[in-house]
């Protein structure tokens, strides 16, 4: 039941994977959480600031604040780091370098001439110092700068810088009326899009085709029915580079040079501690990658080589100039291409409702700043449509099933959940069902029906026709059926409620290359946390 649950709560504990080979190649190693049992040190570094906090064992704090630095939109701004806080210290600390409270920045940059690059400003703790000094953007003048934010636990809150106010230099939106969205916020994502929108009228902007994937149906989004879960179209593609004493780096080649002499500084020892050349001391660990698992991770750097397609990319001014993608450029390649059914944000997403219930302000605030329509009229926005188009179209997850092939061939984002993608697919999507409370709306049991090893583990899926008794699969090896857990969770931000949805994203183990060409091989994520006590998504 556990290991089922791990992938619908995906952000919950993102894998950290170990730094290997040249300056900007990261692999993943299955298992390795960065910095897990470590102890708190608070001893002060050569350069005169705190030391960052490692990682600890335990549950951590679900409720962190990022601290926005003054003109975020600006290149100074982008390149001054976010810090980390508790949002209450009562509940314990929040530090970055924590894979289950790690919080990522994201940013898209649109010049005039409708020229696109996409920049990862910097998340360190309170107090402390980056690892490396974080690279300076440009940003010509007229350009239009849009920041989004992930986060790998349940509730994130942007705070003011108290220089400045800086939230309102940035635009930035965390919810409504005292009601934030949990995991997610943005800054000027509005006008971005706006500004986007009017160079691809223009002609400036030119959004790549889809293409057409090995199933022969036109390459997903992030607003088809075959990718979303609970709530779509939340979370970013940012990775970070970690070191052993939990100080934060961006992804790059300076990052990299720059933690490596630190990491053999280490290994020398100091004039108290002297190390013999054959141990390593606690300090020289190899960087790790921090990454925050997102429903838009998933489909790129794992359903997309699956099928045989490729994301929408621009050169990473944090990552060398390499192509990456980014939540903006996802939604503005499903705004372009994704053909009906479209799935828009619903209004029994869990993060637009306000006190457990549905809010159309918060919908559309939402909506705002991922690049969608407000709602409309008919259907737009209802969870009981929302729920039957997505597990009764074949547009929805039954293309999951018929690509079943395919997806076996595929990497799994979280082993410990399933041995592949395909059975990492089937239980985020049992536990999408009862997290959205499709039973309620449609009146129907869990059509998916999984089946797993002595170890939990998703060997195999069946999913029957919505209305019909469900079909199970012939268990083999030891393998038995078992439904997929209902969910318990509450909406982000505001009081339990008995129908809020959680949402669960692959877990964060991709290739840390920033975006990757590439999926990783394995990984030792968990899924996404929700926002209630047991921080499930």
């Amino acid at each position: 039941m556990v290991r089922r649950d791990r992938a619908r709560r995906w952000k919950r504990s993102k894998l950290t994977v170990a730094l290997v080979g040249g300056p900007v190649i990261l692999a993943v190693v299955a298992g390795s959480v960065f910095a897990a049992g470590s102890r708190h040190h608070h001893r002060r570094q050569a350069d005169g600031g705190a030391s960052a906090q490692p990682a600890q064992a335990g549950t951590p704090n679900p409720d962190c604040t990022l601290v926005v630095p003054d003109h975020p939109l600006t290149a100074r701004g982008l390149a001054t780091p976010y810090e980390l806080v508790a949002t209450d210290p009562a509940k314990g600390p929040c530090h970055e370098s924590h894979p289950d409270q790690a919080a990522f920045v994201e940013a898209v940059i649109l010049t005039k001439d409708g020229k696109l690059t996409v920049y990862n400003p910097l998340v360190v703790d309170k107090g402390t110092k980056p690892a490396a000094r974080p690279v300076r953007p440009s940003v010509p003048a007229g350009s239009t700068v849009g920041i989004w934010f992930g986060f790998n636990n349940a509730r994130l809150t942007l705070r003011a810088s108290r220089r400045s106010d800086s939230l309102a230099q940035g635009k930035c939106v965390n919810g409504v009326g005292g009601s934030i969205f949990g995991q997610f916020a943005y800054c000027n994502a509005p006008d971005f899009f706006r500004a986007a929108n009017d160079r691809i009228t223009d002609k400036q902007l030119a959004i790549p085709a889809l293409g057409t994937a090995k199933d022969g149906l036109p390459c997903p989004t992030t607003r088809d029915f075959s990718v979303v879960d609970q709530d779509g179209s939340d979370n970013v593609v940012t990775h970070y580079l970690a070191d052993a004493r939990g100080r934060i780096a961006q992804n790059n080649a300076a990052s990299v040079k720059a933690m490596s002499r630190a990491r053999r500084i280490d290994n020398r020892g100091d004039r108290h501690h002297h190390h013999d050349g054959r141990a390593r001391s606690a300090q020289a660990a190899t960087p790790s990658d921090l990454a925050n698992g997102s429903d838009n991770l998933l489909l790129t750097q794992f359903m997309d080589p699956a099928l045989g397609c490729k994301p929408f990319t621009a050169p990473n001014q944090s990552s060398d100039g390499r192509a990456t993608s980014a939540l903006a450029l996802d939604e503005l390649s499903a705004a372009a291409n994704q053909k009906a059914p479209i799935a828009l944000i619903p209004q029994n997403d869990p993060m637009t409702l306000v006190d457990g219930r549905a809010s159309a302000e918060k919908t559309n605030a939402y909506r705002a700043g991922v690049n969608m329509p407000a709602l409309g009229s008919d259907a737009d926005g209802d969870g009981t449509s929302y729920c039957r188009t997505l597990f009764s179209d074949p547009s929805g997850i039954q293309r999951v099933f018929k690509d079943k092939s395919l997806f076996e061939k595929a990497p799994s984002p979280d082993p410990a959940t399933a041995p592949n993608l395909f059975g990492f697919l089937a239980a985020r999507a049992g536990g999408t069902f009862s997290d959205l409370g499709c039973d309620t709306l449609l009146g129907v049991s869990n059509p998916v029906t999984l089946t797993t090893d002595g170890d939990g583990r998703v060997t195999d899926a069946v999913l029957t026709p919505l209305g019909q008794a469900p079909a199970s699969p012939e268990p083999t090896d030891g393998a038995s059926p078992a439904e997929p857990p209902s969910s318990t969770s509450s909406p982000a931000g505001d009081g339990p409620t008995a129908s809020a949805p959680s949402s669960a994203g692959p877990p964060a183990s991709a290739s840390a290359s920033a975006p990757a060409s590439a999926p990783a091989s394995a990984s030792a994520g968990t899924a996404k946390p929700s926002r209630g006590t047991d921080v499930r998504y």
